[in-house]
């Protein structure tokens, strides 16, 4: 049986200057039935106003990936790292045995957009770690996160495999989760997947041998995440 989770039942926040919407549990939104899938822990859509972000906050082991849509971020933490991240890229930031860090809007008047996704790690109390890169598609499925980090991706300390997936409309794309478990997140447009219709915050998430034919119906963005474990 698929796993679906459709964006208007998402837990939601509002901040003021962070809007967030949660597919599974974090924070104050708590539900047994959406604590994550696999070991994909944390899906959150997140648009801070300008001028505003996270203060220094700690995490330990968990690998932590910021998917940037529209904006830019400004990152900070306790090794000494200072980027900006802007729409197009990626970082990944392993907590391992303990990091503080602080994530801002890099404008003080645009919105800035992105995915705050969390996996868990495959081994605990490593030396932390950062790492950020600019997508570059190579083809309708890219990857961009790796356990190794072959061809350019990010490496990530966990059993999973993240691509980014663009079709424009028309296009179609048979998906196969050769991996215990698979998760499908629609960052933008609108699909059918085997002819149910999905839309920006839609998820699916699939168990090992299950295969999905994608079809976009607007030119889509999406995530695909390989769980192994």
């Amino acid at each position: 049986m698929r796993y679906i989770r459709k964006a208007q039942d998402r837990g939601k926040a509002d901040f003021g200057w962070l809007q967030s919407q949660h597919s599974f549990s974090f924070g104050r939104y708590y539900d047994p039935a959406h604590m994550g899938f696999g070991n994909l822990r944390v899906i959150n859509d997140d648009t801070v106003l300008g001028g505003h972000g996270f203060d220094t906050h700690g995490h330990r082991d968990m690998e932590i990936i910021s998917y940037v849509i529209g904006g830019e971020l400004a990152h900070q933490d306790s090794m000494g790292n200072q980027f900006t991240v802007a729409a197009g890229e990626v970082q990944r930031m392993s907590a391992g045995s303990g990091i503080l860090h602080s994530e801002y809007n890099a404008s003080k008047t645009a919105p800035a957009h992105f995915l705050q996704i969390w996996i868990e790690p495959k081994l605990k109390g490593i030396m932390p770690s950062y790492e950020q890169i600019q997508i570059k598609q190579s083809s309708a499925l890219t990857p961009i996160v790796t356990p190794t980090g072959v061809e350019g991706t990010l490496s990530i300390n966990a059993e999973a495999e993240i691509y980014r997936l663009q079709l424009h409309q028309g296009q179609q794309i048979e998906l196969n989760a050769h991996a215990q478990k698979a998760y499908l997140h629609i960052v933008g447009g609108e699909a059918t997947l085997d002819g149910e219709g999905f839309q920006q915050g839609d998820g699916i998430g699939l168990i090992a041998g299950d295969n999905m034919q994608v079809t976009a119906v607007t030119d889509v963005e999406a995530l695909w995440f390989l769980l192994l474990n």
